[in-house]
Formats: C-alpha cells, sequence, structure tokens
C-alpha cells in the first residue's frame, strides 16, 4: 500500500494504541491515539481520517453513544471493538451504522484484513460519479417490483420513496437484487457484500440483512422482501409474475 492511510484510534487503552500503531504503521497508517468519546469526536470535527477504530468501553461517554454522535458528524468507515461474547454490543453498534466490529482480544493481523476490507467497500462509494442532473442519462441499474436501484449513483428508492442506506446495505440490496428469486447462501453474502469468509457465530450479515429489511419494509399488500431460508441464507423475493429488471442509461431515479 504506497498512499498512507489516517487512522483515529478511540481507545482508553494507550498501551493498545502504541501497539497498533507500531503494528499498522508499516502497513501504511498513520495512527493517531485518542483515549476518551469526546476527545475522539472532536478529533474526527477537526481533522480528516480515513477510518476508526472505535472501543465499546470508554470512560465518559461509552463507545455506542460516541458512534451514534460520530454518525450524525460524518460517514467515516467505523470498526468497533467489543468485548468477546458481548452480542448486545455487536448487535447494537451495526444497528447504529458501525462497519465491521472485532472482538476483544484480537490478532493484529485480523484486524489489518478487516481495515482493509471496510476501507475497499467505502472507496467503491466514494468512486462512484455524482448525481446526474434532472433529465439527464443516469448510470445503470436494477428493478425488482416497486424497488430501483442505481450502481452509478449509489442511490435507491422503494416505492419512490428514497432509502438511507448504509455501504454494507447497499451492496446487499444490490447481491440480493441481482440474485432475486434464486437464494443466497450466508457464506456467499458474507465474500460479495463483507469481503470476508463467514467465521462460526459472526451473525454481523444477518443483523445488516435484518436492518435493510427495516428500511424496505414489507412489499405491496403485505408481501415479504426478503425470506430467510433457514440453515442456508437469504432470499430476495420477485413480485408474483415479476423479474429483475436492468434500468437503462436514460431512466432516472423514481422516473417510467
Amino acid at each position: 500500500m504506497s498512499e498512507v492511510l489516517r487512522l483515529l484510534v478511540i481507545d482508553d487503552d494507550a498501551e493498545l494504541c502504541e501497539l497498533l500503531s507500531q503494528y499498522l504503521e508499516p502497513h501504511g497508517f498513520r495512527v493517531v491515539g485518542v483515549h476518551d468519546g469526546e476527545t475522539g469526536l472532536r478529533a474526527v470535527a477537526e481533522d480528516t481520517f480515513d477510518l476508526v477504530v472505535l472501543d465499546v468501553m470508554l470512560p465518559g461517554l461509552d463507545g455506542l453513544e460516541v458512534l451514534r454522535r460520530l454518525r450524525a458528524l460524518s460517514p467515516i468507515p467505523v470498526v468497533m471493538l467489543t468485548a468477546r461474547g458481548d452480542d448486545v454490543d455487536r448487535i447494537v453498534g451495526l444497528e447504529l451504522g458501525a462497519d465491521d466490529y472485532l472482538p476483544k482480544p484480537f490478532n493484529p493481523r485480523e484486524l489489518l484484513a478487516r481495515l482493509r476490507a471496510v476501507l475497499r467497500r467505502a472507496r467503491q462509494t466514494e468512486s462512484a460519479p455524482p448525481p446526474l442532473d434532472a433529465g439527464s442519462a443516469s448510470p445503470e441499474g436494477i428493478r425488482v417490483g416497486d424497488v430501483e436501484l442505481h450502481t452509478g449513483t449509489r442511490t435507491a428508492t422503494c416505492g419512490g420513496r428514497e432509502l438511507r442506506l448504509t455501504t454494507v446495505e447497499f451492496n446487499l440490496l444490490e447481491a440480493m437484487m441481482r440474485a432475486a428469486g434464486r437464494v443466497l447462501s450466508r457464506e456467499e453474502l458474507s465474500l460479495l457484500v463483507l469481503g470476508r469468509k463467514l467465521q462460526p457465530y459472526d451473525r454481523s450479515l444477518d443483523v445488516h440483512v435484518s436492518n435493510l429489511r427495516k428500511k424496505l419494509g414489507d412489499g405491496p399488500r403485505g408481501a415479504e422482501r426478503i425470506k430467510t431460508v433457514r440453515g442456508v441464507g437469504y432470499l430476495y423475493c420477485l413480485p408474483e409474475g415479476g423479474r429483475p429488471e436492468d434500468l437503462p442509461g436514460g431512466e432516472g431515479i423514481g422516473e417510467s
């Protein structure tokens, strides 16, 4: 990695911050460590970082409250550090918009792999062209029923209502819509959307699916949009008699 990436670590363990700095800097990261949430929020507001590593257990403002305020401040990618076995913190963190999590204690090599995967996903969004003016040709996309997704502008609508999706949720919706009517295994989705192999007891994908379901809501006449296929994965349901449709370049969000 030739470029230097700025990483903010918010953790009250000064020794851990120093160890992460020593490990990650040879891999292209410049690490800035702060030890409480208030200082971390100020750092994000006043400086520029490529991503944040945030511990749940912090003095004063806890990590989940810091994440909530951070999401109101910036779309910067966030990897949460949680206590091993604490499912509640992990699930709440993902629901608040964390991009990934890692339980303590962890291997620095795994953190590096997750940071790189999160950055790859974030850059898919950054490299997308800006939305086009009304009446201009729009990038290609896909429609299933009343849901439209445009990959160029990274925008999606449901029944004409704009969906506010995280990077992971957008990638998840795209993967499912392109395979609508076919079951995708959790293993497939983990590789496609999270950029990593599915690990035993890893429920982060399921939380992202749950969040996406809430944002989509029910289909027409209460139809289920995303069906769980127990023991296998998920199925994006086709409307009766419907099929996925590619959107031509001349069609914009909400146009017919």
